[in-house]
């Protein structure tokens, strides 16, 4: 394992900070999941959620605990009963997770909510190359990616329960709004390409054509593939999910294509690689495939790609501005100043050509 996949795969004892009382935990879980109610063990999947979440173990098997964090919280945040929602409404939509069992609203049981999902057995590749994977399992797992992605986006929001998630309209403005905002108030110096993106980017805001159940941060990474098999088991991490405009989801999904390769980061960008080779799909391929499944036209996607390049650009500067008042966490080690500078250019690249 290299790079992402060696600093973000497996599992580890949970640090004292997010260490649980196991026995408090069995004695709430005795009436909530029969078989869990003595005799646990616990261990934390090293994968960066802002939500820590872990393998709990018991006579009756193993399941994930996802917990909001401990401490104090910015109100909006790591709202995993709304996530937990989203995970009951999709029980039976077609769309693979981990079947959900129950949500505790008590915090005084480990010190922050939490609810407990099946465990999946199976993979999480954390490169967009998929390591050493033969390239036709490859083909099979970006083609099997493509298809849940459009079936997701193919939901009745209404149907299955989730039609007041958010505001039907406006998905693009607002985030753009909050995006901008976020940059601004994280710059530590002036980059004319964001300044120049966050001038246009609003006034060539596409019409929003549908409004669509979306996952927010849909990729490789947070996909359980099965273990012998190119089948998507699960897919994770719901907290984005949202109602919004399918093709900035998608643009956000494609940054495996966009993204420029920076040190520490090669393998998560499929940028000037040979697909062909690597038994990958080009962009435009992977977009035509998507828009075949949900019956749509093959959109003009240079604002949506410029807009989620420039969210990313905005979150890399977040992560630095962090690091420079000393609050960030140790993967943004991987990334450089120049590296903000690089993907606004390729925003603005991408908006004007």
């Amino acid at each position: 394992m290299t790079g992402r996949q060696e600093q973000f795969a497996g599992e580890e004892a949970p640090p004292p900070h997010l260490a649980i009382d196991l026995d408090r935990l069995a004695a709430w879980l005795g009436p909530h999941l029969p078989g869990m109610d003595h005799d646990l063990t616990l261990t934390k999947f090293r994968g960066g959620q802002s939500n820590p979440t872990y393998r709990l173990s018991g006579p009756a098997g193993d399941y994930v605990l996802r917990r909001k964090p401990p401490g104090t919280l910015v109100q909006s945040a790591h709202r995993i009963d709304r996530e937990y929602r989203i995970l009951c409404a999709l029980r039976d939509s077609g769309v693979p997770i981990p079947r959900p069992h129950v949500y505790c609203s008590d915090a005084q049981v480990i010190g922050s909510e939490f609810y407990i999902v099946d465990h999946v057995p199976g993979r999480v590749f954390w490169e967009a190359d998929m390591g050493n994977a033969a390239p036709s399992e490859r083909t099979r797992v970006y083609d099997e990616m493509n298809g849940v992605l459009a079936r997701l986006h193919m939901l009745d929001s209404a149907a299955i329960g989730l039609a007041d998630l958010a505001p039907p309209h406006g998905y693009a403005a607002r985030n753009l709004h909050r995006w901008s905002t976020n940059y601004v108030q994280s710059a530590m110096a002036p980059i004319p390409d964001m300044d120049w993106l966050i001038d246009i980017l609003p006034r060539h805001l596409p019409q929003q054509t549908e409004t669509r159940f979306i996952h927010g941060d849909y990729g490789l990474y947070n996909l359980i593939i099965a273990p012998d098999e190119a089948r998507i088991a699960a897919v994770l991490d719901w907290e984005m999910a949202t109602l919004g405009d399918p093709l900035i989801d998608l643009a956000h999904h494609l940054r495996a294509w966009w993204d420029l390769p920076d040190s520490g980061l090669a393998a998560t960008s499929l940028h000037g690689r040979d697909l062909t080779a690597l038994g990958i799909p080009t962009m435009d391929d992977y977009v035509a495939l998507y828009c075949a499944r949900r019956g749509i036209a093959v959109p003009d996607m240079r604002w949506y790609l410029a807009f989620a390049q420039f969210r990313y650009a905005a979150m890399v500067q977040g992560i630095l501005k962090r690091a420079a008042d000393g609050t960030a966490s140790s993967r943004v080690m991987v990334h450089s100043q120049d590296r903000v500078w690089r993907i606004a250019a390729l925003a603005r690249a991408t908006l004007e050509g």
